[in-house]
């Protein structure tokens, strides 16, 4: 009795296409926006159909059904165009002139290449591949320890390099005979 209810209501959802993408081609004036518009109808269809009664006119059904999915999609677009303009006026409040952040980009990778191979491959599947600690350790067949210390030592090569472009842009390191040369001092051990 229950099979044959469900064989009878995909038949009718059947007869229903043509009328469902008419009234879809309606509303988007489009015929390929209104497959899309059909096809979403049916998925929410077949996921709220625990929510049909027996005596629901299915037809009544399925056309408020596409009709609530059409608004949905309507202020969705709504609500993601605010967001884009938004975005956009933050973009060109907060963003540094493109030439320049080019400039900075590139000297960031100089950096990041001259580090030595194991400092690289451990700071690329850490920061950039997003990798645990663990799983880069096992993808490089090294201790976690040696890892975390590669990571360390790669970390602060960047910041020496990050402070050095900056003092570099107040003109403090630039000039005289110490220039390029480490700061460090030596201290006896008296």
């Amino acid at each position: 009795m229950v099979l044959d209810r469900t064989r009878a209501q995909r038949s009718d959802i059947v007869d229903l296409l043509v009328p469902l993408r008419r009234y879809a081609r309606s509303l988007t004036r489009d015929s390929l926006k209104a497959d899309d518009l059909v096809h979403d109808t049916m998925v929410r269809a077949l996921e709220s159909r625990a929510n049909l009664r027996p005596d629901t006119n299915l037809r009544t059904w399925m056309m408020t059904v596409l009709h609530n999915v059409f608004i949905d999609e309507q202020r969705r677009k709504r609500v993601e165009a605010r967001h884009a303009d938004v975005l956009v006026q933050l973009s060109e409040e907060m963003a540094p002139p493109a030439q320049e952040g080019q400039v900075r980009l590139m000297q960031i990778r100089k950096a990041f290449e001259s580090l030595p191979e194991e400092q690289r491959a451990a700071l690329h599947l850490v920061t950039l591949e997003g990798m645990a600690y663990a799983d880069a350790a096992a993808v490089l067949g090294i201790p976690i320890g040696t890892l975390m210390s590669r990571l360390g030592r790669g970390r602060a090569a960047l910041r020496a390099f990050e402070e050095g472009s900056r003092k570099g842009k107040a003109g403090a390191s630039d000039e005289g005979p110490d220039r390029g040369r480490s700061h460090l001092r030596v201290v006896s051990g008296n």
